[in-house]
């Protein structure tokens, strides 16, 4: 099986812009006892859970920094509410894309490096290929104009890492604390993938060592190629 990286096609000629943040954030770490690192990655979302449930709500609607041990506490609130499969890191966002969005936008369109957001029709299609794994979430976009596009997002879990011999040899270990490996994401051209980890049940997903990378597989890309699905564009990946 092939694997592609996905990005925003710049030279689509759409000119849709999102500025918007996920309803609920679960803090960042403020100097983690094992690392001293003050961080929140914000990379991973998971727009399908719903945060109403939990008491301390306000806890997760501003972006901050909190102790390691007032993260731990706000952690195990959401822990029992997650998909299957979800992996939490400080910062990550819950609930749908609340902002603002304009322009002409494509069937498929990736505002920032970590996000994918397909428009219904183009959504409804891929699942009636027989796609695994795409979960598309409502958002709560605010357009300034007719005709809005209705824009979801795809939930994209965290599986898959990088194979080793595309990082720095002289790397340290994740913190064992709060797991923050501290290391930047290899281009894409040096990206190579440990192939003993990437999983057979999803088409569709992030790393998760690098949750900025969005991964499909061949399968995903035919699809949309066959359907004249575009805005973004793919970029094959080796494995080993």
């Amino acid at each position: 099986m092939d694997y592609f990286f996905i990005e925003e096609d710049r030279a689509s000629g759409y000119t849709g812009d999102v500025n918007a943040t996920h309803k609920w954030l679960l803090p960042g770490i403020s100097d983690c006892p094992g690392c001293k690192a003050t961080w929140g990655g914000g990379s991973k979302a998971y727009p399908s859970v719903d945060l109403t449930p939990v008491a301390a709500l306000a806890d997760f609607e501003e972006p901050r920094a909190e102790p390691f041990e007032e993260y731990e506490r706000l952690r195990e609130l959401v822990l029992p509410l997650l998909p299957p499969g979800a992996l939490l890191e400080p910062g990550v966002g819950f609930g749908p894309l609340v902002g603002r969005a304009q322009g002409r936008f494509g069937p498929l369109v990736s505002p920032v490096p970590w996000w994918l957001l397909a428009q219904r029709e183009a959504l409804e299609k891929l699942q009636a290929e027989g796609l695994r794994g795409l979960k598309g979430c409502a958002t709560q976009l605010r357009f300034r104009q007719r005709n809005a596009p209705e824009l979801f997002e795809l939930e994209l879990l965290p599986v898959g890492r990088a194979h080793p011999d595309c990082l720095p040899s002289n790397r340290k270990p994740p913190c064992p604390r709060c797991g923050r490996h501290g290391l930047t994401r290899p281009d894409d051209k040096d990206l190579l993938l440990d192939a003993s980890t990437l999983p057979g049940h999803l088409d569709l997903f992030r790393l998760e060592d690098f949750s900025t990378a969005i991964v499909c597989t061949e399968r995903f890309v035919e699809a949309c190629e066959r359907l004249g699905l575009d805005g973004v564009t793919f970029h094959r990946l080796v494995s080993a």
